[in-house]
């Protein structure tokens, strides 16, 4: 069977027919039952489940405003469709790299939604707040985490740095809450507030606590973007192999000098100024000055750069229908 063929009532699990009846008033006020055509697109609530687990424990939504809140999100996504799949296509290429560093850290599994919601999967993001980067770091945060940021340099933007320097302050936030679910939304508003209003408002969870709309709906977006990457298809997320965004093979150079002139420097690897920059979008300029220390550049394999095959690696089985 086609995959076209199989798509349903994703939202309930039902099956839609094309045709529906439709019950309408008569003049002797008797009903009539009359098929007409469904629509060509329709807009169905999506199931909001009654508890969701996040970092291996159960959260139970069936307070009308954790409930709600879920709703709201999981509502948003769904229909958000070109950037919900557009976040599906890029966690093929981004998760196999942020996994296993949230795992050698000790840190759950479910944090990589966070950088899902904080940055969309994109290394350049970069916020009104000027927060930069996967993990969204404002510039003195990411050097209190250890990650440089100079007139040339931009670590924030470095996929595996900014990672480790996230799980750093996951890190710190856990010692300070023992609870996952606090952590992520300090993740957003900070330690400082989020133990001041708990105090404030003496409260033990961060999902009790009456705050900015922003981190309100916080937590609910990171459990929404979990629910729907760990179902795709029941949301009306479609996608075969060859959709998702592979992984890319580099070889690594080690530099310890600066770098005049990234454009020349590009071609003498054999590949454009361009190339380089997407692959190291750490390098903030046209020229990289080291100040002492060394980087190491991703260099993309000739055979990466072009879809001549379709993909074919898929990092979660969940997220295709083959």
């Amino acid at each position: 069977m086609k995959w076209i063929d199989r798509i349903g009532y994703f939202a309930t699990g039902g099956i839609v027919g094309l045709t529906a009846c439709l019950s309408v008033g008569s003049s002797n006020s008797e009903q009539v039952m009359e098929e007409r055509p469904l629509v060509s697109a329709m807009t169905v609530s999506p199931e909001t489940p009654l508890q969701v687990t996040f970092c291996d424990r159960t959260l139970d939504l069936r307070r009308y405003n954790m409930y709600e809140g879920m709703d709201r999100e999981l509502s948003s996504f769904t229909y958000f469709h070109s950037t919900t799949m557009l976040l599906l296509k890029r966690a093929n290429r981004y998760f196999p790299v942020i996994e296993p560093i949230l795992k050698a850290n000790g840190i759950p599994d479910d944090f990589k939604y966070l950088a899902v919601i904080e940055s969309h999967l994109d290394p350049l993001a970069l916020s009104p707040a000027r927060a930069a980067g996967m993990w969204q770091f404002l510039e003195a945060t990411a050097r209190s985490y250890r990650l440089t940021v100079t007139p040339t340099v931009d670590e924030r933007c470095h996929v595996q740095r900014s990672t480790e320097a996230a799980c750093r302050y996951l890190k710190d936030a856990y010692a300070k809450y023992g609870d996952w679910v606090t952590v992520a939304a300090s993740y957003n508003a900070g330690m400082g507030r989020i133990s001041s209003e708990m105090d404030r408002q003496t409260v033990d969870s961060a999902l009790d606590l009456w705050l900015v709309e922003e981190t309100s709906r916080y937590v609910y977006r990171i459990l929404a973007v979990k629910l729907i990457f760990e179902h795709p298809y029941k949301y009306g997320f479609v996608l075969e192999a060859k959709n998702l965004y592979k992984p890319f093979e580099c070889d690594e150079v080690t530099v310890s000098d600066d770098i005049p002139d990234l454009a020349a420097y590009a071609g003498s690897l054999g590949i454009t100024y361009a190339d380089l920059k997407r692959f190291n979008p750490w390098m903030k300029d046209t020229k990289l000055q080291v100040d002492g220390r060394s980087f190491v550049l991703q260099v993309p394999r000739q055979k990466d750069l072009f879809y001549e095959t379709p993909n074919r690696t898929v990092h979660d089985p969940r997220w295709t229908i083959q």
